[in-house]
């Protein structure tokens, strides 16, 4: 599976990269068949000037997309937050699936 990150207007350190390269096994594990994985890591700068952590997951699998989104104080918390939501609706895709 690809896994390409993309951080919006500044530099992600190496800590927050090694990260995510973990926890993106997670959805190797669940969905073997995931063909494309996108991660966008962004600072949002709309409430009064202060810099909330934005991340963005998108799953491309065959015959789906699945895209979550996460807002959060530390691209650690929003991050994990996104993962947990695409994992959930990876999980019922799988079981829509089987039926």
């Amino acid at each position: 599976m690809k896994v390409k990150v993309q951080s919006i207007h500044f530099d992600a350190d190496q800590r927050l990269l090694d990260l995510i390269d973990q926890k993106m096994v997670k959805i190797e594990k669940l969905e073997p068949k995931a063909t494309d994985l996108q991660v966008f890591l962004r600072l949002d700068a709309s409430n009064g000037g202060i810099h909330e952590k934005v991340t963005e997951i998108k799953v491309n699998l065959p015959g789906k997309i699945i895209f979550s989104k996460e807002h959060s104080g530390s691209f650690e918390e929003s991050f994990e937050g996104a993962l947990d939501n695409v994992l959930t609706q990876i999980k019922k895709h799988k079981e829509k699936q089987r039926v």
